[in-house]
């Protein structure tokens, strides 16, 4: 696949109205009405709309500018399959090209509501990605007239009064003001016999079940967007159901992007002789554990750092590091025999460990 800046011939740092202005340049270039039976044209059309999609939505911009198409990946961006999603998408940003599809004169398909769930994930779920079901109500086709509205053996009769536009023009004044036809309702077409089933709205309510694809290295709030996977507009097209996710911590790791921080507490005799310590880690599950070497003399909030073990990045570019912050404990309580050995310590280091009383501002008395 080509480079998305490339498709629409910007630079990666254009602005929103830059990337506009390019597309709409493109797709008047392009546009099916202007090169018919030219599949070549219909191609670059469509790429240029799939390009434009994905680089006008901040979020899916950032993670292709980060990770490549890759990043998009469980994003359910999939492009538009068809010319007519094409239209029913960014029809009224070149309306004013031509007077056929795409156009002024064109009535434009309504489009279905977009529709949000929240999904719950457990920290190792968001490490290593999962496939969640979940359940969804929406409005879906009608079964019984396949979304038309119309009951069976009948079809919707084009509306006389907007002539199928879905919209009337009328004077006011010095002005001419285009509203939505009453008789219709813009839909642009008229119903004589209502479908028993879904009495004429041409949509029927329904829950479902659907596998949402978490992939790996998710993290708090992002959010995944399956394409028409909403509701269904009566005559129109499908919004998309937006997956916001919530991951729930995990006391033995704090993260860092896609950095692990792993706190590990240490008693004062191990940070001064050093040796080997058993620290949590994230393979297998977030379960297992691994054998780590401590530099004799490590100072309290010393780190160290196991590369490439930590949480994966998304779209494949490998895995952030595991630090390992060391916690030194220093006790409260001393038997007499440790304060022993602990004075006989100070005094092989040259160290004067008599209590002295001492006045304000640190003077002896």
């Amino acid at each position: 696949m080509r480079d998305l800046y490339e498709v629409l011939q910007v630079e990666k740092g254009a602005s929103q109205a830059d990337l506009k202005k390019a597309y709409r340049k493109l797709a008047q270039e392009f546009h099916p009405d202007k090169n018919p039976d030219d599949k070549s044209a219909e191609d670059k059309f469509k790429e240029c709309a799939n390009a434009y999609q994905i680089l006008s939505d901040d979020d899916q911009r950032a993670a292709y500018d980060r990770y490549g198409f890759e990043g998009l990946r469980g994003r359910g961006q999939g492009g538009p399959q068809n010319v007519e999603d094409v239209f029913s998408a960014f029809g009224d940003l070149f309306g004013d090209f031509f007077g056929g599809r795409g156009g002024q004169g064109a009535r434009r398909q309504p489009r279905g509501a977009d529709l949000r769930i929240d999904l719950e994930l457990a920290f190792p779920e968001a490490v290593w990605g999962v496939t969640k079901e979940v359940k969804v109500s929406r409005d879906i086709p009608c079964a019984g007239c396949h979304g038309s509205g119309a009951a069976a053996g009948t079809k919707p009769e084009v509306c006389k009064t907007c002539q199928g536009k879905g919209q009337v023009v009328h004077s006011q004044g010095f002005f001419m003001v285009q509203s939505t036809c009453p008789h219709c309702r813009g839909a642009g077409k008229q119903i004589k016999e209502a479908c028993a089933d879904c009495r004429g709205r041409g949509v029927q309510p329904e829950t479902s079940t659907l596998s949402v694809t978490v992939p790996a290295g998710v993290d708090d709030g992002q959010t995944l967007r399956l394409a028409g996977k909403g509701e269904t507009a009566p005559g129109g097209t499908t919004g998309h159901l937006y997956v916001v996710l919530h991951v729930q911590g995990d006391e033995r790791f704090k993260r860092d992007e896609a950095d692990v921080v792993t706190e590990i507490p240490i008693s004062f005799v191990k940070a001064a002789l050093g040796g080997e310590v058993e620290v949590h880690t994230l393979d297998d599950n977030v379960t297992a554990s691994a054998t780590v070497e401590l530099k004799p003399g490590t100072q309290p909030n010393d780190v160290t750092v196991r590369r490439g073990q930590g949480i994966p990045r998304i779209g494949g570019g490998g895995r952030g590091d595991q630090v390992i912050q060391w916690k030194v404990e220093i006790p409260k309580k001393l038997s007499q025999k440790q304060q022993d050995l602990l004075r006989e310590l100070a005094t092989d280091l040259g160290e004067d460990v008599k209590a002295e009383k001492r006045g304000l501002f640190g003077r002896k008395k």
